[in-house]
């Protein structure tokens, strides 16, 4: 049976080291997935590194591990960060899921015009604490090293001027460019725009596109709004070096 991932953030991974996992962690080791002495598990901290480990004790909803090797995984290169514009009801959730699934680095909450769902106060704050543990959990579940990033909320006039400094590809789907046709670096960030479920209005695309984006579609399909990004990412993986760079270890 496949080892199971445990976030550890703070862990400094040393070969010997005794890790103590305890809270949301220990109670899903110990209780949910019921290991025992003597089984196999990764840590990572979610920024690289992974550390394979063995149960050498089991409590209450806790279970220390001992550091058995340490590998080091480097950065994905070119970065993927995915501006996301609010989607209706649980979509947001589903997209976070399947983009943490497919390799994304960053995901950015974006308060488009057409947006239905508008994050406001309290509501926004616990929706946002949603989908960066949705990330996390999707980041265990598919074993990555490095856990995807899920930042603050932007407006149309912060996405502008963060567009201006990347590769920013925007999905659209009366775009006369696919995606296939754009050149793409080797490094640095590709920032990759989604719309709403109403799509992306004409100002929204103008001012992007002013500040250096490019309007892009995947195919003659229109897709959904939580469904397109992760599409456009798994199409990003072959177009660049990310599904085949080699993974270094230390």
């Amino acid at each position: 049976m496949t080892a199971a991932v445990f976030w550890a953030p703070h862990a400094n991974f040393t070969v010997g080291e005794q890790v103590v996992l305890e809270g949301a962690e220990g109670h899903h080791g110990a209780t949910v997935r019921r290991l025992r002495v003597g089984e196999r598990a990764v840590l990572t901290d979610g920024q690289g590194t992974r550390a394979d480990s063995v149960v050498t004790e089991v409590g209450r909803d806790r279970l220390v591990l001992a550091v058995q090797s340490v590998r080091v995984d480097p950065p994905p290169s070119p970065r993927l960060v995915v501006v996301q514009a609010l989607p209706k009801g649980d979509r947001g959730e589903t997209a976070v899921e399947t983009l943490t699934e497919v390799g994304v680095d960053v995901i950015v909450p974006w308060s488009a015009a057409r947006c239905v769902t508008q994050w406001r106060d309290q509501r926004g704050a616990k929706a946002l604490a949603r989908w960066r543990s949705t990330a996390r959990e999707a980041a265990k579940q598919s074993r990555r090293a490095w856990h995807p990033v899920v930042e603050e909320p932007v407006t149309t006039a912060a996405l502008v001027r963060r567009a201006a400094a990347a590769t920013t590809l925007v999905l659209h789907e009366a775009a006369a460019v696919t995606l296939a046709d754009v050149a793409l670096p080797v490094d640095g960030d590709v920032l990759l725009v989604v719309g709403p479920e109403g799509g992306v209005t004409d100002e929204e695309i103008a001012a992007l596109e002013a500040a250096g984006a490019r309007a892009v579609r995947l195919g003659p399909e229109v897709l959904r709004a939580s469904t397109a990004a992760a599409v456009a990412l798994g199409a990003l993986g072959v177009l660049t070096r990310r599904w085949s760079a080699p993974v270094s270890t230390g």
